[in-house]
């Protein structure tokens, strides 16, 4: 009878260790899996992000695109007061080339420095740093952490830095500012 009873303990011990090692390591799987689904739903967010940032540009590149055929409408568009048309129209421009530069930036397609090496070559056409300037009053009521205002803030340093750079090798002028600024 002792033996019976040894084994029948044995055998108990054996299975509780077992069944603890078994929830364990369902606990184990089931936490992983809660991580996994956890990532997966970051990721469809921020699919759906860029998503919903490139389709916002798709809408506003067709409005500019109207604005620029039709006097009419960029009036509209933009509400800088401007000496011509044709202003009006490069405005709209360097402000097309300025917003697909930010999105890049946006959705990942460039990152911060090289987003400072687009921005740099953009800023070097004076009728873009027209707009640029026309348009201060415009940023001034951006939230300041925001990417658009850090941006800005990336351009207005670029402008200094090209303006006050005594070389002609204008592609080395300025560092970009730490990318949390």
């Amino acid at each position: 009878m002792v033996t019976r009873n040894f084994g029948v303990r044995g055998w108990g011990s054996a299975a509780t260790a077992g069944l603890a090692f078994a929830a364990g390591a369902l606990a184990a799987l089931a936490a992983q899996q809660l991580r996994y689904e956890e990532r997966r739903l970051r990721a469809e967010r921020s699919d759906s992000r860029q998503a919903m940032l490139t389709e916002q540009q798709r809408m506003q590149f067709y409005l500019l695109s109207k604005a620029m055929d039709d006097p009419d409408l960029a009036s509209v568009y933009s509400t800088v007061q401007v000496e011509s048309p044709t202003q009006r129209r490069q405005y709209l421009f360097a402000h097309a080339m300025y917003t697909n530069a930010l999105l890049a930036y946006r959705v990942g397609v460039v990152n911060w420095e090289e987003l400072h090496g687009h921005l740099r070559v953009i800023c070097r056409n004076d009728l873009f740093r027209d707009y640029w300037h026309a348009h201060h009053e415009h940023r001034a009521s951006l939230e300041d952490a925001s990417q658009e205002a850090r941006v800005g803030r990336m351009v207005d340093g670029l402008i200094h830095d090209l303006d006050e750079a005594d070389t002609d090798e204008w592609w080395v002028v300025g560092e970009p500012p730490s990318e949390e600024e």
